[in-house]
């Protein structure tokens, strides 16, 4: 924001939970529901301070909401769409990892390339995903109310090429939509 009062406008629009996210997030496994709501506490992880994790006690509510696009090999990744209505430290990573996908290329939190999981695609796929560095996950679109005009803005990102190009391979050798 370029004004105080713009600055102010979003900053209020962000802790009322009223700015639209979306996220697109390729992972390992099939997330059942296709569709749903992941709720649970995130915080610093007991065992490794640099890490954030879901905990029972302690921690600051987190809610991420998610949609199954697209399954690929018969649930060994699926490309989901999450919504947050929170904003914590690497909340969709974490959440998405304790519900056991962890979004594909996440060293982290759980969702590096590792022989079974690279054997559960093709091997042009698998290729890609060993070679991609960093996690499969994308900030697709954002939308907010102007703080001063009131005009409602959306801005849209097309999936990165890397991304892209895994999806493009995945969907070539074994997919089913869930829409």
């Amino acid at each position: 924001a370029k004004t105080g009062p713009a600055h102010e406008g979003l900053t209020t629009q962000f802790s009322e939970r009223t700015v639209e996210r979306a996220y697109a997030a390729l992972v390992w496994g099939l997330p059942r529901p296709a569709a749903g709501t992941i709720d649970g506490n995130i915080g610093r992880s007991r065992r490794d301070r640099k890490k954030m994790s879901v905990r029972r006690e302690g921690g600051k509510p987190a809610r991420t909401n998610y949609l199954v696009e697209t399954v690929f090999h018969g649930g060994a990744a699926s490309l989901i769409e999450c919504r947050l209505e929170t904003g914590r430290t690497h909340q969709i990573r974490v959440h998405l990892a304790h519900e056991g996908h962890p979004v594909i290329g996440d060293p982290v939190y759980g969702g590096g390339a590792t022989r079974a999981r690279l054997a559960s695609v093709q091997e042009e796929a698998a290729a890609l995903i060993s070679r991609l560095a960093r996690q499969a996950l994308h900030a697709k679109s954002l939308g907010f109310t102007h703080p001063v005009t009131g005009a409602e803005h959306r801005f849209d990102s097309e999936i990165p090429g890397d991304i892209g190009e895994i999806l493009r391979v995945l969907g070539e050798t074994g997919k089913r939509g869930n829409r």
